[in-house]
């Protein structure tokens, strides 16, 4: 096994509280979700219908997809509604100074 390696993401500041914005890192599309909780890191495609994530809605910590309604927990990518079956991916996230940081 090895160990995941973080890479520079995005800055705080471009990421509100109540925000999301897509990133491109090591060629993973990844959505980057800023809750009351938190800053997390997921995979940007819907399990059900393989939709970009950063196209629907953050609803305090539940990740609304636009094409049929799934919904996922931004914090730890737990399916919260149908039509979705499978969990998203999660990412390691931490932050260093003023910049948010992802480990792929």
């Amino acid at each position: 096994m090895h160990e995941a390696t973080f890479h520079d993401a995005l800055a705080v500041a471009d990421l509100p509280a109540g925000q999301m914005r897509r990133v491109q890192i090591s060629g993973e599309p990844v959505l980057l979700c800023h809750t009351r909780e938190g800053i997390y890191a997921l995979h940007n495609v819907c399990t059900h219908a393989y939709a970009c994530m950063d196209e629907g809605r953050l609803r305090g910590h539940r990740l609304i997809c636009l094409l049929h309604g799934a919904s996922f927990d931004a914090r730890s990518g737990a399916v919260l509604g149908a039509p979705a079956t499978r969990p998203l991916r999660t990412y390691s996230v931490r932050v260093n100074g003023d910049r948010i940081e992802v480990a792929i």
